[in-house]
């Protein structure tokens, strides 16, 4: 969408220049703000027109059935869906009677900006009425990093050229009209008008509403509180009903003279709090609020931010597209995990209600490594959270005659969500990709206490997972046979490479952390037997390789399938998961995204470079990318393979994934995972940055294009600053005590107060490899004035 023309490149924000109805619903999805645990989507203050009205609280969801042509053990019986809660956005404004509607009148002006270093959404338009009347508006809206339960809005309009009569309805609304649902009819009927009234308040300027969802019984609860500024004469009244509150405040402004109303919101909910506990926390958080007022939180704000920017901004000279687009990332990924505090990411966020609002694997391989070297915290969180639903998870696995835990492949609450089972019940890999996680953590912040307390347990649980699902053969080779791995078009496989390299990380990571922490596994139930057993496991773990080709095979068998017929496959005819049954994909060579190629980049250490490159140039050819995660992954591997420029390729379609609405879905919410992917790209991919067995690497090279590239990493309580030029690296300790990197292969010491710097050795040009017909990556398409490599 930011190829639209009322669209611009700017490095520190996105800015909109007019208001186009066609791009409106995207709109709504890249200026969406959020704290990880309220989300308001980037909707008109006025609520109408708008393509998905969205306010969201991480954790609420309303249940329904999950379809079945026929019933099957072990089949989830229930889904789960986000809900659209109680919407505290909406200020409606009358302007001599008439409603302000962008769609009626003259809209003469209008202009939203999203601003990534104060955190606000400020919109300034001037409109003149059908009846001649002009008004010049401004609102800027926040969602709270400082004080989570908090948005805000602060809304002024002003008279321009003459006496203006003005009604301002600032409102609480619950169960809006929402779009057509397109999928399962029965969950659309279960999500029509989901919140069900307890009880409604409306006094002086102070607003609250509590529902309870009908199905999952979760009590929600919103409160406004509001600052009017204007002519003396400004009178206010307020009323509430089951589903609406309403604060309504009239004025008469002459010309210049503005009226201005602060906006506070708060929200709570709770599975097991009485509805005058939910009533009290709401009213208590605005109490809070109303201390610092509007000013001070967004005094706060910009100070959060500050600090963020400068512990994980990434800088990026020589293209404009990209500096913009990963700030925008960082930001998004931000929103979606800052104040999460033991609720899921979403892989929308709370930018929008795609995948109902579920939480996958690419949370633990996308999203937490981004955030667990540049906020820590938010990650131990996290991972906090999938300790809390390991009840749910054990349950799972004793249903599948498993022993441990079987984490969820989609999820809200804890429970499985998906009823296709291949990748439900199959794709247990979510398990190591958890563990994968605990593991990185751990190494990067030192945290043993989070190590003890949550780590172990983890990583205990998901290691009896694989113990139980897999078996030793005669030979003593160690198999997991009937899995899903991240191809989703490869199901129900034996052993899948990457989740038997995974599987063996997790397993070895479980037995260590048994050892340091002995009580701990005591407590669990841990022995040495069944220590040893995870490490035999481990060590006997079969990885299947096909020694005619010279590469790894995906899972095995998979290099003897009939390739694809690419040339048969008419451009409209990708996703193919949209065109093909599923049976005839599951038996060709064709990747829906990288999944041998993943591998070698979360196992990085297990493949040597002469392998890398022989893998890439044979899964690249069968690879159709009909999966947002793939690109960024095929990136950081096309740049450690040395074909620059289609890593460089690659990058501009992982970043500009939602900005330039590549899959044509940006209006259901943002892609996290493929934006938190932009600065694996920067970082792990033209950075090479590897940290394995507590050693941090680098090994960069930059495109084409590129004239400099720097970011920061957090590790081990020291802030490391990298910048790469051409030719050349400068490491630079900002923080903390001496650090030893590798550059290339090369150990060096950084220190404070000292700059570091390394030659890049030469790169030895090579063939790039070929991509499926119709599947070239979206090539990039360098601003006015830039060439692209």
């Amino acid at each position: 969408m930011i190829t639209h023309t009322s669209y611009g490149v700017e490095p520190w924000c996105l800015r909109e220049r007019g208001l186009h109805p066609d791009v409106l619903p995207q709109s709504e999805s890249v200026f969406a703000l959020s704290n990880g645990h309220v989300g308001w989507r980037g909707n008109l203050d006025e609520g109408e027109p708008h393509g998905l009205p969205g306010s969201y609280l991480n954790g609420v969801y309303e249940s329904h059935p999950l379809p079945y042509a026929e019933a099957g053990y072990g089949y989830p019986e229930s889904g789960q869906t986000v809900i659209n809660v109680t919407n505290g956005k909406i200020l409606r404004l009358l302007v001599d009677d008439e409603p302000f509607d962008v769609r009626y009148g003259r809209l003469r002006s209008h202009e939203r900006v999203l601003d990534l270093r104060t955190g606000l959404l400020t919109r300034t338009c001037e409109w003149t009425s059908p009846a001649g009347t002009t008004v010049r508006i401004r609102s800027r809206r926040l969602v709270s990093f400082t004080q989570r339960a908090i948005a805000a809005v602060s809304f002024e309009v002003e008279a321009v050229d003459s006496r203006a009569r003005i009604v301002v309805q600032s409102e609480l609304v619950t169960n809006e009209q929402l779009p057509g649902h397109n999928g399962d009819p029965r969950a659309a009927v279960a999500l029509e008008s989901p919140l069900e009234a307890e009880t409604h308040f409306a006094k002086g300027t102070r607003l609250r509403l509590v529902h309870r969802t009908r199905r999952s019984g979760l009590r929600v609860a919103a409160a406004a509180d509001h600052r009017v500024t204007g002519p003396e004469e400004t009178a206010t009244e307020c009323e509430s009903t089951e589903d609406l509150a309403r604060l309504t405040i009239a004025s008469v402004l002459a010309p210049g003279e503005s009226l201005r109303v602060d906006k506070l919101v708060s929200y709570g909910w709770s599975s097991t709090r009485s509805l005058p506990a939910v009533s009290d926390q709401v009213d208590a958080a605005l109490a809070a609020a109303a201390i610092r007022g509007w000013q001070g939180l967004a005094e706060e704000q910009r100070e959060y931010l500050d600090d963020f920017w400068a512990r994980s901004d990434v800088e990026v000279d020589g293209d404009e597209q990209i500096q913009q687009a990963v700030r925008f990332a960082l930001f998004h990924v931000l929103q979606a995990g800052a104040r999460a505090e033991q609720r899921a990411i979403p892989a929308k966020g709370l930018t929008g209600s795609g995948y109902d609002g579920h939480a996958f694997w690419d949370t633990e391989t996308f999203v937490l490594p981004l955030l667990t070297y540049t906020s820590p915290e938010a990650v131990a969180e996290a991972l906090r959270w999938r300790q809390n639903t390991l009840p749910a998870a054990r349950e799972r696995a004793a249903q599948l005659g498993l022993r441990g835990a079987a984490f969820p492949w989609r999820t809200i609450a804890g429970e499985e969500g998906s009823a296709y089972w291949p990748a439900g019940t199959a794709a247990f890999h979510v398990n190591a990709d958890i563990a994968d996680a605990v593991v990185r953590y751990t190494a990067a912040t030192g945290d043993k206490r989070f190590e003890r307390d949550t780590g172990v347990e983890l990583l205990v649980e998901t290691a009896r997972l694989w113990r139980s699902l897999g078996h030793h053969d005669h030979r003593g080779a160690f198999h997991i046979d009937g899995v899903t791995g991240p191809d989703e078009y490869s199901a129900v496989a034996d052993d899948n490479t990457y989740t038997n390299l995974m599987a063996r990380m997790n397993l070895t990571a479980a037995a260590d952390a048994a050892e340091r922490h002995p009580r701990q596994a005591a407590a669990l139930g841990v022995d040495d037997e069944e220590s040893a057993a995870w490490r035999d496991a481990a060590e006997a773990m079969h990885i299947p390789y096909n020694h005619e080709l010279g590469v790894h095979e995906q899972h095995a068998g998979f290099t003897r399938y009939q390739r694809w017929d690419f040339a048969a496959t008419r451009p409209d005819q990708f996703p193919l998961m949209l065109h093909f049954p599923y049976f005839d994909l599951y038996r060709k060579q064709v990747v829906k995204q990288a999944d041998l190629v993943l591998a070698m980049y979360t196992c990085s250490a297990f493949f040597d470079a002469e392998h890398k490159a022989r893998n890439f140039a044979y899964y690249e050819p069968l690879t159709v990318r009909d999966s947002s995660l793939s690109a960024c992954t095929q990136a950081v591997i096309a740049a450690e393979a040395g074909h620059m420029s289609l890593a460089y390729d690659y990058l501009h379609e992982a970043a500009l994934m939602d900005l330039h609405d590549l899959e044509h879905n940006t209006r259901d919410g943002l892609h996290i995972a493929s934006l938190a992917g932009t600065w694996m790209v920067l970082v792990a991919g033209f950075g090479g940055m590897r940290h394995h067995g507590g050693t941090l690497q680098f090994a960069p090279r930059l495109p084409e294009t590129f004239r400099r590239l720097a970011f920061t990493l957090e590790l081990l309580g020291r802030r490391v600053r990298v910048s790469i030029e051409r030719g050349v690296a400068a490491y630079t300790l900002l923080s903390g005590e001496p650090l030893v990197i590798h550059h290339h292969g090369e150990p060096l010491t950084v220190e404070m107060d000292k700059v570091s710097r390394r030659d890049i050795p030469p790169l030895k040009p090579t063939p790039p490899p070929a991509q499926p017909t119709h599947r070239h990556p979206n090539r990039a398409t360098a601003p006015e004035g830039q060439g692209a490599s």
